[in-house]
């Protein structure tokens, strides 16, 4: 059952306000990871078995050496995902 009330909505609504954002796709990713983690950590949302394989294939995507610079194929990976966690949220 996904989470209700006033939290959930909130994180729901500023998770999607991220993955909308007109930024870099990888910088957006990190940004949704954290607010995603945030909330998880605090209730508001419930970790869903489909949303852990998600970060678990965006923590791949976004992983990089010392002074690697992520773009191309890891920034498409990364809007693909963050597309697929923002249909999944409603039922975190």
């Amino acid at each position: 059952m996904p989470s209700g009330g006033p939290a959930a909505k909130t994180a729901r609504t500023e998770i999607r306000a991220i993955v909308d954002d007109k930024g870099h796709a990888v910088e957006n990713a990190r940004r949704a990871v954290d607010r995603l983690d945030a909330a998880f950590a605090d209730g508001s949302l419930l970790r869903t078995p489909a949303l852990g394989a998600m970060l678990g294939d965006l923590m791949v995507a976004l992983e990089q050496d010392d002074g690697q610079k992520l773009g191309g194929k890891s920034a498409e990976a990364a809007r693909f995902i963050l597309r697929a966690v923002s249909r999944e949220l409603d039922n975190a």
